[in-house]
């Protein structure tokens, strides 16, 4: 028996990351991959179900289907498709695992990141009036400047406004201790399970089959609040994309890896993704109903957003954010003034 009960869990605002990890299983010693815990909640009022899981097995995409497929299993629904468990269907004739460890042999070996005894975990929901107003802003920026705006989807907008929140809350911070370099990296997984060459991989394929997206923005500029921090973050998330899933770019291992690497050991800053809308979350039904709350404990050690699909019906995108409480609060006060500048000055795209 736990002594939080659902409601407390399930809040939005800033919650002790420390409360929330109890309820994820440690990985056991001896190559364990899975572990799984459920709590039941107090006065019984609620059931917590954590899971620990070494990305050695799969990737996010294939640990969420794992979810669904427990779930119905429960539930008695439908089932979705079984696993494929054929790793020989990942070619690699460009040597991408080979330059993977050649370049992890090579860089120092570094302790664990260690988890802040005041972190919180806060949950911030970017409503769909609010993503297309992000849209409209990267829009009318790019006719100001003459040029053809970036490919801004509700994921792009997502990302960049967070990234520039999160970039203008630290901002001052950072300045006071001598600041960094000029610039900052932002890096996030996409699928190249249907963009494999010559033959696409099935979606069921249980393994892990991801590559980086990444790209650096002039830290002034995307700490600059309003048009400018917003479309500079969201150019920036933009080329990443139309970078990693050009044909051919999984083909240069090497590069792949550098730059994953320079951005690492930049010291300029990296914020990283955990989740996508994609995985459909909370459409993860044990039988009870829709979850009242879904949380990705681990951005409190990594530093990175987790993102997944709103849990309203009005639809949206939830981000995950981890911080220690100072640091939270500035990162609120960027988030709620960004959400009030776009409602008072930007109107829709109708």
């Amino acid at each position: 028996m736990y002594d939080l009960d659902v409601d407390e869990l399930a809040l939005d605002g800033p919650r002790e990351v420390a409360k929330i990890a109890q309820l994820v299983p440690p990985l056991p010693d001896g190559g364990a991959v899975l572990a799984l815990q459920a709590t039941v909640l107090r006065g019984g009022r609620g059931l917590s179900v954590g899971m620990a899981l070494h990305h050695a097995a799969c990737d996010g995409a294939c640990s969420t289907r794992f979810l669904h497929t427990w779930a119905a299993a429960s539930s008695g629904a439908v089932a979705p498709a079984p696993p494929v468990i054929d790793r020989t269907l990942v070619k690699d004739p460009s040597g991408l695992c080979d330059a993977f460890i050649r370049a992890m042999a090579s860089t120092e070996k570094k302790n664990d990141v260690k988890m802040a005894g005041d972190k919180l975990l806060t949950t911030f929901t970017l409503s769909m009036e609010n993503i297309q107003r992000i849209k409209d802003v990267v829009r009318l920026a790019a006719a100001g400047k003459g040029g053809a705006p970036p490919r801004c989807s509700s994921l792009v907008a997502t990302f960049g406004f967070i990234w520039s929140c999160h970039q203008r809350a630290k901002h001052d911070d950072a300045a006071s201790n001598g600041g960094g370099g000029d610039s900052t990296y932002f890096i996030f997984p996409v699928d190249h399970r249907s963009r494999m060459e010559p033959d696409p991989i099935p979606d069921e394929y249980l393994g892990n089959c991801v590559g980086a997206a990444l790209n650096a923005a002039p830290k002034d500029r995307l700490a600059t609040a309003g048009a400018v921090g917003l479309f500079t973050a969201c150019t920036a998330v933009a080329a990443a994309i139309e970078q990693a899933v050009r044909v051919g770019s999984i083909r240069s291992p090497e590069l792949w890896w550098e730059r994953v690497r320079e951005a690492i050991l930049s010291g300029d800053g990296v914020l990283a993704v955990a989740g996508s809308p994609r995985f459909r979350v909370y459409g993860v039904d044990f039988g009870f109903g829709q979850l009242a709350k879904v949380d990705i404990v681990s951005v409190a050690r990594t530093g990175a957003m987790a993102v997944a699909e709103s849990r309203r019906s009005s639809g949206g995108i939830e981000v995950g954010i981890s911080l220690p409480s100072d640091a939270m609060r500035r990162f609120q006060c960027c988030f709620h003034d960004a959400i009030a500048w776009l409602q008072c000055t930007t109107p829709l795209n109708k």
